[in-house]
């Protein structure tokens, strides 16, 4: 990111450093000063602007054994955070994230079944009323993102098609802005995964990376493609779990026989264990720990028709990382060399060879840490815009 340090541009410098210290963590000025090309008094004033705001602090560096006055340290403000919110089909989850990337406090609240949308929205703005008290005394809250197992039309939030909840054209946005107060932004869960893997989990510095998650109601996906998020003309880009991977006729959420997401599910990876509901960390737990036959021959069948999809990723988009995230994950855990293997079998040599499988380093906080991006973005884009702490939120103007 390159700065400028024409006065025209001083929103767009702001958003430089924001951004630098968000998504790379506390960096001290004259770090600062190298990675935008700006000079030193231009990175005082902005980062003065900045604490201002109420959005970065300063501090005193730790001590070193460098000739010279030490630069001080910029880093976001503990007290800024968004507020996260995850529909799936036995379950919503509420979350506080801060802007350095912390889930301050995630409430899973679990449903007998798939909430409508109204129930949904009932749900997370009574878990987020019940916060209220927290939220207004210890934090500033930028607004809310929504990590939407489905379909979400990019310019406007609306839901189109999640087919495991039973949503759709669903306004959920303009639902739970009204239920709420606060601003509220949707978008598909796996491209929010992908987008908080490649700034705060394993995907970091990378610049082409694949993000396929294995949640409740399916398998999504999401992509970085040279830096770049891609969501397609209308943001649907990603549907991974919707490709063929086999001639049976097993049918998926859209009805597609023999897709990724027919055939490699959590529901019988569950049935196999005899539990009725596990989050992914407590099922990739679980499958370390069977011995059982038919466990292992439920994994095994499941590992290779993922590395059909995931040979079929490599050789189209030729990415530097593929993360896996959800119960994709435990997928990946219980015998990563043997999926390794069986991806290698079927990709092109020149392009697996510069290819890394990983699980998602994020683990259950991965989609609270992707929607709360989605919330920051207004933020990072136009940090002058965002209300001073003695001034009113609905102050905000629009960037």
């Amino acid at each position: 990111m390159q700065g400028s340090s024409h006065d025209d541009v001083r929103r767009r410098n702001l958003s430089v450093i924001l951004r630098l210290v968000h998504r790379d963590g506390a960096a001290s000025r004259s770090r600062l000063t190298r990675l935008t090309g700006l000079n030193r008094s231009t990175i005082a004033a902005l980062v003065g602007e900045l604490a201002d705001l109420g959005l970065v602090e300063e501090r005193e560096p730790d001590a070193t054994n460098r000739v010279g006055r030490p630069s001080p340290i910029v880093a976001v403000s503990g007290r800024v955070v968004a507020l996260a919110v995850n529909p799936e089909i036995d379950a919503v989850t509420i979350g506080i994230v801060g802007l350095d990337g912390s889930v301050h406090r995630r409430i899973r609240y679990p449903t007998e079944r798939s909430p409508s949308v109204t129930e949904a929205v009932n749900i997370a703005a009574a878990v987020i009323e019940g916060m209220r008290g927290e939220l207004e005394s210890a934090f500033r809250v930028v607004g809310i993102g929504v990590a939407v197992p489905g379909l979400v039309r990019a310019h406007d939030g609306l839901v189109r098609h999640a087919p495991h909840l039973g949503w759709v054209d669903a306004p959920l946005t303009e639902m739970l802005e009204r239920a709420t107060g606060y601003p509220v932004r949707a978008a598909n869960d796996a491209g929010l995964g992908a987008m908080a893997e490649r700034y705060f989990g394993a995907g970091r510095g990378m610049a082409d990376v694949i993000y396929l998650n294995g949640g409740a109601s399916g398998i999504g996906g999401g992509m970085i493609v040279g830096g770049n998020a891609v969501g397609g003309v209308a943001g649907y880009a990603g549907e991974f779990g919707h490709t063929r991977v086999s001639g049976s006729d097993r049918t998926d959420s859209a009805g597609i026989a023999g897709t990724l997401e027919a055939e490699v599910t959590r529901r019988e990876l569950l049935d196999a264990l005899g539990l009725v509901s596990a989050d992914a960390d407590e099922l990739e737990q679980a499958l370390l720990a069977s011995d059982s036959p038919a466990v292992r021959a439920e994994v095994d069948r499941q590992q290779g028709h993922l590395a059909v999809a995931l040979a079929g990723a490599v050789n189209i988009l030729n990415p530097q990382l593929v993360v896996l995230g959800g119960f994709l994950a435990a997928l990946h855990a219980v015998d990563p060399e043997r999926l390794l293997a069986r991806v290698s079998s079927m990709a092109l040599g020149a392009s697996f060879g510069s290819v890394r499988i990983s699980a998602a380093e994020l683990g259950s906080n991965l989609l609270m840490i992707g929607a709360a991006e989605l919330a920051f973005e207004r933020l990072l884009d136009n940090p002058n815009g965002f209300p001073a702490p003695e001034r009113e939120y609905r102050e905000w103007v629009s960037p």
